[in-house]
C-alpha cells in the first residue's frame, strides 16, 4: 500500500501559524476599522430590513425606481419624524439654558403644589411637603440639599446627551438605511449566498428568512407597540388636561420599549385625575375606563403584532428581545430576538430529526404481529 502524504515538517507547521496569526489579524484590524460604525450599521440595516416591503411597493409604483423610492422614503421620514425630534431637542436645551441662566441670576420659581399632591398614595406626603419647600424659598433649598440636587443635574445633562446623540444616531442610520434599501436587492442576494454557503442551500434560506422576519416582527411588536401605547396615552393625558402631558408619553414609550408597564405612569395619572381634575364624575369614570385600558393595551397588541409569520412561537422572541435588551442594550432587542429565533429554530429541527431516525429504527427492528 503506497501512501502518498508527505509527513508534516516543522517549517509547515510554522508556516500554518503564521497564515493563521496573519488571518486573524487582518479581521482583527478590520474590526477596528468598522467599529465606531457598528451601531449606525446595525441601526441602518434594521430599519432597511423593516422598511424593505414598503420599499418594493412604493417602487413598483414609481416604475421600479429603486433609488427614488429609498428617497422619498428617507425625506419622508427625516420630514415626519427628524423635525418633531430636533424641535423636542431644541425646545428641551432652550429650557435647560433658561433654567440654568434664571438660577445664575436667582430668579428661578416653582409654583406652589396643589393639595391634591399631598393625596397621593405611598410618596405625596413627602413630594409635597419637598415642593412646598422649594416653592417657598428655593435658593435655600438647593442650598440645603446640593449634593442631591448637583447629582440629578449631572443625571439630567447626561440624560439630554444621550437622547441628543440617539437623535443623531437615529437620523443617521435612516439616511444609511435608504442608501441600503436602494441597493436592497443585491445586498439581499449577497446575504443568501454568505448563508447558503456556511449552512448549505435549505437551511441557509431558511435562516435568511427567520432572521429577515424576526427583525421585523420585533420592529412591529415592540417598537410599534410601544408607539401605538404611548399615542393612546399621551391623547388621554392632554385630554385630561395633566401636566407634562408631552413628557409622560415620551416616559411611556420609553418604558413600553423596556416591556414594563405603561400602568406605572397611567395609574398615578388616574389618581391626579380623580384627585386634581376638573372633569365632572361622568367624565373622571370614562377617562379612567380609557387610561386604564389604554396602559394595558400591550397585552393584547402584542401576541397579534409581535412573532406573525415567523417560524418561532411569540414567546421565544419576547425572551430573546429582552434578554438581548438587558444584556445589550437597545440594539439588543432584534439581535436578541434573531439569535434566539435561529437558535430555537436549529434545536429543535435537530430534536425532530433525532425522532425520525429512532421512529425509523424501530418500526425496523419491530417483530411482525403473528396471530398465532
Amino acid at each position: 500500500m503506497n501512501n502518498d502524504a508527505q509527513p508534516m515538517t516543522s517549517r509547515d507547521f510554522i508556516d500554518g501559524l503564521i497564515r493563521v496569526g496573519l488571518l486573524f489579524l487582518l479581521v482583527f484590524l478590520c474590526f477596528r476599522v468598522f467599529s465606531p460604525f457598528m451601531n449606525l450599521m446595525l441601526w441602518a440595516l434594521i430599519m432597511a430590513v423593516t422598511l424593505y416591503p414598503t420599499h418594493c411597493k412604493l417602487a413598483a409604483r414609481l416604475g421600479g425606481k429603486d433609488g427614488r423610492a429609498a428617497t422619498v422614503i428617507v425625506l419622508l421620514g427625516l420630514l415626519l419624524l427628524g423635525g418633531p425630534l430636533i424641535l423636542f431637542a431644541s425646545s428641551l436645551a432652550d429650557q435647560l439654558t433658561s433654567m440654568y441662566e434664571a438660577y445664575r441670576a436667582g430668579t428661578l420659581a416653582l409654583p406652589p403644589p396643589r393639595e391634591g399632591v399631598a393625596a397621593w398614595p405611598i410618596i405625596g406626603e413627602n413630594v409635597y411637603n419637598a415642593w412646598a419647600a422649594a416653592s417657598a424659598n428655593l435658593p435655600e433649598f438647593i442650598e440645603a440639599n446640593r449634593a442631591a440636587v448637583a447629582h440629578w443635574m449631572e443625571r439630567g445633562v447626561g440624560i439630554a446627551r444621550g437622547t441628543l446623540s440617539g437623535i443623531l444616531l437615529f437620523l443617521g442610520a435612516l439616511i444609511v438605511a435608504g442608501i441600503m434599501m436602494a441597493y436592497g436587492a443585491g445586498g439581499s442576494l449577497a446575504m443568501e449566498k454568505i448563508l447558503v454557503h456556511i449552512a448549505g442551500k435549505d437551511q441557509g434560506l431558511r435562516m435568511h428568512r427567520l432572521a429577515t422576519m424576526t427583525t421585523r416582527s420585533v420592529a412591529v411588536g415592540v417598537l410599534g407597540v410601544a408607539i401605538i401605547q404611548a399615542i393612546l396615552l399621551g391623547i388621554g393625558f392632554v385630554a385630561i388636561d395633566l401636566p407634562g402631558a408631552g413628557l409622560l408619553a415620551l416616559v411611556v414609550l420609553l418604558l413600553a420599549i423596556m416591556q414594563l408597564p405603561a400602568l406605572i405612569v397611567s395609574l398615578p395619572a388616574i389618581i391626579w385625575l380623580w384627585n386634581s381634575g376638573d372633569a365632572g364624575t361622568t367624565m373622571n369614570i370614562v377617562w379612567t375606563a380609557y387610561l386604564f385600558l389604554a396602559g394595558l393595551s400591550d397585552n393584547f397588541l402584542k401576541p397579534v403584532l409581535l412573532g406573525r409569520g415567523v417560524d418561532a412561537p411569540m414567546p421565544v422572541i419576547l425572551i430573546g428581545a429582552l434578554g438581548g435588551m438587558v444584556s445589550s442594550g437597545f440594539i439588543g432587542l432584534f439581535i436578541g430576538a434573531v439569535l434566539l429565533a435561529v437558535g430555537y429554530q436549529l434545536f429543535m429541527e435537530w430534536v425532530e430529526s433525532s425522532r425520525a431516525e429512532r421512529g425509523e429504527e424501530d418500526i425496523e427492528t419491530q417483530a411482525p404481529a403473528t396471530g398465532e
